[in-house]
């Protein structure tokens, strides 16, 4: 049997560009006989079979972008798509919008849908289930078929194509640090499970604040949500220990702690402070106010959709994947004491 191949396979092993391999395959006057003849014979060696949509996608362009989203409830995910929106919008494109509501085949199927001919490109954050699956084929096998991809936010190394991050490790050490200087010690940390790989690099910013202040981790202190199950309940347990902090590691776990701590009659920041992360609605509104550490969504989204539609729109001989790190600010509020 002979090996799969794709058209990167087929460029590399001719020494030409993917460019000119995908032109030579679909017969295009722009390159010559002796060249097409070429890659057309090493194709049909192969039993090589062009996916016709993905090739319609590339040379027949839709000015539609195809966004696939984790879940709609946190207010970071809102933010990017506004910022994707009006990034899009500014040169000429409209977005699609889908969830994969963290699932792996859901994440697969739509990902199949949008890249058969429906949009221009792809902007990505992956799915849980994926993460804790580490089966990123769909992936992969779109980025062999040169089909434009930018990750933001949960993003892995397995997948070559552009990245856009927060700094997360800082983030975590800049949330916890916080909370460190107003004297706090006990500190909990309400985090994702370890797959996901937001909450894991939070937790390492956190664990290197701590490993600064000679404090030593407490394992009892952390708590892994698993979102399928009530999330108060899971939050609940680490109330149980001798905590004066928790830093929560998105907006929907720190108003959770507020309204435990606020049940178990602890005066906020006196006696607990919390920090949450996303600076939406919930965060500004809660009384107290939640200090919390803000993404920049909307910078997120508008720097995914200008990478992408340069990938779209530019062509290159060599594509190198670009990996842009933004940075997170803490914006303090009611919730942690203030520095003496």
């Amino acid at each position: 049997m002979k090996q799969k191949i794709t058209i990167k396979t087929i460029a590399k092993e001719l020494g030409v560009s993917t460019s000119t391999v995908s032109k030579a395959l679909r017969d295009s006057h722009e390159i010559s006989s002796e060249t097409k003849d070429k890659i057309q014979a090493y194709a049909n060696l192969y039993n090589y079979k062009p996916n016709n949509l993905a090739l319609q996608l590339r040379n027949q362009k839709t000015k539609v972008i195809g966004v696939i989203l984790p879940k709609i409830v946190h207010h970071f995910f809102s933010t990017v798509i506004m910022g994707i929106e009006e990034g899009a919008n500014k040169k000429g494109y409209n977005i699609m919008v889908c969830f994969s509501n963290e699932s792996y085949k859901k994440e697969v199927e739509t990902l199949k849908v949008l890249s058969n001919g429906s949009v221009d490109g792809l902007i990505v954050s992956i799915a849980s289930e994926t993460l804790e699956n580490k089966d990123f084929k769909h992936f992969i096998d779109l980025v062999a078929e040169e089909i434009p991809l930018v990750l933001f936010d949960r993003v892995v190394d397995e997948i070559l194509c552009d990245k856009v991050v927060v700094d997360d490790v800082g983030a975590g050490y800049k949330a916890t640090k916080h909370l460190i200087e107003n004297g706090r010690k006990k500190i909990a940390l309400i985090t994702t499970p370890n797959h996901v790989n937001v909450g894991a690099l939070r937790r390492q910013g956190y664990e290197k604040a701590l490993i600064e202040a000679y404090i030593k981790t407490d394992k009892n202190l952390i708590v892994e949500v698993d979102e399928k199950k009530d999330i108060k309940s899971q939050i609940e347990k680490v109330f149980k220990e001798d905590i004066d902090a928790v830093f929560a590691v998105n907006e929907i776990y720190a108003a959770n702690s507020m309204r435990i701590a606020k049940e178990k009659g602890l005066s906020i920041p006196n006696e607990i402070s919390i920090i949450g992360f996303t600076d939406g609605l919930i965060s500004e509104y809660s009384s107290p106010s939640i200090t919390t550490i803000a993404q920049h969504g909307f910078t997120m989204g508008m720097q995914a959709v200008e990478l992408l539609i340069e990938r779209i729109e530019n062509e290159t001989e060599i594509y190198r994947p670009k990996k842009i790190v933004i940075s997170s600010d803490l914006k303090i509020r009611e919730s942690t004491k203030p520095s003496s």
